[in-house]
């Protein structure tokens, strides 16, 4: 299906999407999703789709590991607020390192903070088991 979704830009099981905006992140990509449900209201979907490769050589087969999770307008402010503060604590707590997959490179530009000291700027890596 992830190879569907390459050729097409969406899944096959996908309504109506309005918006689409994918983040490459190492291993994994994320899909952020604007859909329409079948009231007309919009809503985010959150893909992350890590590719597995198992086996070498020939006998190698790859596969896409994915998860969901369905954002709707009434949690975003929520949501947001969770968000921010996880990475606000993560920020606060963990010593600032190179991410894995941007071992190497400099950042073109420095870190923006609105003015509750919220990272504005940077990719956001959002790990979600279900």
């Amino acid at each position: 299906m992830e190879e569907y979704r390459k050729k097409n830009g969406t899944d096959a099981s996908d309504k109506e999407i309005v918006f689409s905006q994918a983040i490459k992140a190492g291993k994994r990509i994320y899909y952020v999703d604007v859909k329409k449900n079948r009231k007309d209201e919009m809503f985010v979907a959150i893909t992350e789709s890590k590719k597995i490769v198992t086996g070498e050589g020939d006998d190698s087969q790859v596969s896409f590991e994915k998860h969901k999770i369905f954002l709707y307008k009434e949690d975003f402010e929520k949501f947001m607020n969770g968000l921010q503060q996880a990475i606000r604590f993560i920020e606060n707590t963990q010593p600032a390192a190179a991410p894995y997959h941007d071992a190497g490179k400099e950042d073109a530009a420095p870190r923006k903070q609105d003015d509750k000291g919220i990272s504005l700027g940077g990719d956001i890596k959002i790990d979600i088991d279900f």
